[in-house]
């Protein structure tokens, strides 16, 4: 979890003088940013506007970290930016961005915003709900959320502009909000997740005064749309530093109004043991370049609960292939209220869970075959030895479905066409290949419905 430093609870009273640092002074170069982004930057310069790169761009590259992407902000408005750049596309309602595409390579165009009045219109809770005003350089400085988010670099003579004392927290190492930490959660409670996560990746403190209105507002979340939130949680916990940010989301009391069911795992060593593997293993994964999954790691959030309800279900004679069916359908409607999980990451993680009963059995070659050959036998796999490494279940059972799965590999690779050589009987259960695989592909006939029958050979 980020420490807390003290020191003051927001930007001074009076406005930081504006710090300009040339480009002598500072170790950003053109070099590092992306094609895409010089493209749109000179795009906007020599089209007579102001363009600068600003946010976590400017901010990573400064820490000595890859920055994952460059945001631009300008004085062109929207409708400016779509006559210079012809691949430009607008969206949002409330606040319209523009994405300038250059092959593969997206932009984030933005206009300068205006500085908040009591005109802007909020919610009960504080929330801005219109901020559809335009501003200057300044003025959109003050409506960033942290200070080391404020930071500018100037295409013209590259420069780095602050206004509101970035630099120096970014000498010293500390998440500031600009303004009063109150009134900057309240308009945006995501704030909060955000303090967590980019403290954790910059491996900073939260002043204080910004950490310390992070649990009485906690409750805020419920206010953020659940679809939204989906994605903040793939940020926080998808990433290298998954294992630091569930931890700090937990003792800033943010968990129990985002994922209550992953909180509560807290107070089960083991199931706080599996959660943690599953975070650690998807960073390895990370830095390797891999691909991750989010069904796999909400599935793996999510599994403590599904195990509690599972075994209450069965502790009331409910035959196990039903009880977990319906063990995942009462904790993902748990879920959904707080963070709403897309159907075609929900649908894995219900093959993940089910798959799991056949897995705890050893595998006998026939018995195996079909699970083997689970279009998501893989995920549940890597999932099982995840349980094994934890305890949760025995080493020899992880072993012997990786004998199972190098063979079952091996013969796929012999055949070298995906059908397996070996023409034995399947003794699966039939009633349950319903329940833990998808249901047997109907035999495709052959030619289309409509094809042309062969003529009758000719009478010699």
């Amino acid at each position: 979890m980020p420490r807390r430093r003290a020191g003051k609870s927001a930007v001074a009273a009076a406005k930081p003088a504006l710090v300009r640092v040339a480009r002598e002074d500072h170790p950003i170069s053109r070099s590092q940013l992306t094609k895409g982004t010089l493209n749109t930057l000179y795009g906007l310069k020599d089209a007579g506007y102001q363009a600068y790169v600003v946010g976590g761009g400017v901010r990573d590259l400064l820490a000595g970290k890859a920055p994952k992407d460059f945001d631009i902000a300008t004085d062109a408005r929207p409708e400016q930016v779509r006559k210079i750049f012809r691949s430009c596309r607008t969206i949002g309602r409330r606040f319209v961005i523009c994405h300038v595409r250059w092959g593969r390579e997206v932009s984030e165009v933005t206009t300068f915003r205006g500085a908040l009045t009591a005109a802007n219109a909020r919610d009960d809770t504080g929330r801005i709900l219109d901020d559809n005003d335009y501003g200057t350089l300044e003025s959109d400085a003050f409506r960033r959320d942290f200070t080391v988010n404020a930071l500018y670099y100037d295409i013209r003579d590259f420069a780095i502009v602050d206004y509101v004392g970035g630099l120096a927290d970014m000498r010293a190492q500390v998440i500031r909000l600009i303004g009063d930490p109150e009134t900057r959660y309240r308009e945006d409670p995501v704030r909060m997740l955000r303090a967590v996560r980019i403290a954790n990746k910059l491996r900073f403190e939260i002043e204080s005064a910004t950490a310390a209105a992070i649990a009485p507002l906690a409750h805020l979340l419920r206010e953020i749309p659940p679809a939204r939130l989906f994605d903040e949680v793939i940020k926080l916990l998808q990433s290298v530093d998954g294992v630091a940010n569930l931890q700090g989301l937990h003792d800033y009391g943010l968990l129990k109004h985002l994922l209550p069911g992953v909180d509560a795992a807290f107070r089960d060593a083991q199931a706080l043991a599996f959660i943690n593997r599953a975070l650690a293993n998807t960073a390895e994964r990370i830095g390797n370049e891999q691909s991750v999954n989010p069904a796999f790691l909400y599935a793996a959030l999510l599994w403590p609960a599904v195990q509690k309800t599972f075994a209450q279900l069965v502790a009331d004679e409910l035959h196990p292939n039903v009880a977990i069916h319906q063990a995942a359908d009462v904790v993902l409607a748990k879920v959904q209220p707080h963070v709403v999980i897309p159907k075609r990451f929900s649908v894995q993680m219900r093959e993940i869970w089910m798959l799991q009963l056949r897995l705890e059995q050893m595998p006998r070659t026939a018995r195996a075959r079909r699970v083997l050959s689970h279009p998501r036998f893989r995920a549940a796999y890597d999932f099982l030895l995840l349980r094994v490494a934890i305890g949760e279940l025995p080493q020899a059972l992880g072993n012997a479905w990786t004998r199972a799965h190098h063979q079952h590999v091996a013969t796929v690779d012999v055949s070298g066409d995906g059908v397996e050589t070996d023409d034995a009987a399947d003794d699966f259960p039939a009633e349950s290949v319903d329940e833990v695989t998808s249901a047997p592909r109907k035999r495709r006939r052959r030619g289309g419905r409509n094809r042309r029958r062969s003529a009758p050979p000719a009478a010699e």
